[in-house]
């Protein structure tokens, strides 16, 4: 590899881990750049827990089915605990190490190894190694040089910022969840609880009722029934709102039809929902969609009467639209803007704007409403 192009491989894995936000994702390309960079037939990363193991692994090289066959996840033990506690290790042939402690039957073979820590202002965060450089192997190997633990030092150094900067963001979206969540509690304890009070003061009457006015007491029970069934649907929807969403695990479309059909179940609207051609998104615009599209299904459901509510997902460009229609009683968009009431459509500007996208309203008074959100995509 000469100057030229060993500075732009340097650059690419650079630009390669700080692109990414999720930290599997970050240990992934980490593992994938170090094995790319030195050319080296295995990678792996291990992230140290604090009882002798490794909270995450991820490897390159090495099939799904062989990982499988493996087994259970190394120990911090030998090489890979001398890599922890000692700095980096460089060795023609870790099976004559002394350090070397063996592996399972399924796992390939190694010889030469180059391992280094992924440390920051002190604390290490993952044990970074590579084996079997892949290249002519004359008697002995050609092994890793000198250069290549260089190269490697340099890209742990930028992993560990990389690693950083994608803790920070997870632990941002948790405090925002639970922001979120604190919100939606809130919603449910004000909205549960009025219905809760009413419901008791309307049974007291029709108790006091049921003996010298049967019909009044008749009226009161019907009421009792009508509350009754809005404090459930407040209960169905806080706890679709509450729920997790999975974007991480099944993504953006699975999520927004799963919750869909959980809604459409919850409530005696008509849910509906349909897609075209739409592609993966960056992870936050992924969650701006979602957090949108939950925003108006919420406003059409509970404030707006609806009986129907459509929402579509299709690809535009590159990017993609996310529309929900409902045939609810509608508003004016000014007068609602005049007055200060907004119906979450300020924290649905602030999530488009977030992730550069434009939000668009329509609606008018008993002409329902369409929200449309459209993001650029990557």
């Amino acid at each position: 590899m000469g100057p030229r192009s060993g500075l732009a491989a340097v650059s690419a894995a650079l630009l390669a881990m700080n692109r990414r936000l999720e930290v599997r994702d970050v240990l992934q390309t980490i593992v994938a750049s170090a094995r790319e960079l030195l050319d080296a037939e295995y990678a792996a990363l291990g992230v140290p827990d604090d009882h002798g193991g490794f909270a995450q692994f991820v490897v390159a090289g090495v099939s799904d089915a062989e990982w499988k066959a493996i087994g259970p996840l190394p120990r911090q033990h030998g090489i890979l605990a001398a890599m922890l506690h000692e700095g980096p290790q460089r060795l023609a042939d870790v099976r004559d190490d002394p350090r070397f402690e063996g592996w399972p039957a399924a796992h390939p073979e190694l010889a030469d190894f180059l391992g280094m820590p992924i440390s920051d202002d002190g604390e290490v965060l993952g044990a970074l190694f590579l084996a079997n450089k892949r290249c002519p192997r004359p008697a002995g190997g050609c092994g890793f040089t000198g250069e290549d633990e260089e190269l490697l030092r340099l890209l742990a150094q930028h992993a560990a910022l990389a690693l950083t900067n994608a803790r920070l963001y997870e632990r941002s979206r948790e405090l925002t969840i639970a922001g979120e969540r604190a919100r939606i509690g809130h919603e449910l304890h004000d909205a549960v609880s009025q219905k809760l009070f009413s419901l008791r003061l309307t049974a007291q009457a029709a108790t006091t009722l049921v003996d010298r006015d049967p019909a009044r007491a008749k009226d009161e029970l019907h009421e009792i029934a009508r509350l009754s069934a809005e404090a459930a649907d407040e209960l169905r929807a806080a706890v679709v709102e509450l729920r997790p969403a999975a974007l991480d695990d099944d993504g953006l479309l699975a999520t927004l039809r799963t919750q869909v059909q959980v809604l459409d179940r919850a409530h005696a609207a008509q849910v509906g929902f349909t897609t075209e051609g739409v592609r993966a998104l960056p992870a936050a615009q992924e969650e701006a969609v979602l957090r949108v599209a939950q925003e108006a299904l919420h406003n059409a459901l509970r404030h707006a009467g609806a009986r129907a509510v459509g929402v579509e997902l299709f690809r535009r460009g590159a990017g993609a639209v996310l529309r929900v229609t409902d045939d609810g009683r509608g508003f004016d968009p000014r007068a609602v803007r005049r007055a200060g009431r907004h119906l979450g459509l300020v924290s649905m500007r602030d999530r488009a704007g977030g992730v550069g996208g434009r939000l668009t309203v329509d609606s008018a008074p008993g002409k329902g409403t369409t929200i449309e959100l459209e993001v650029p995509g990557g």
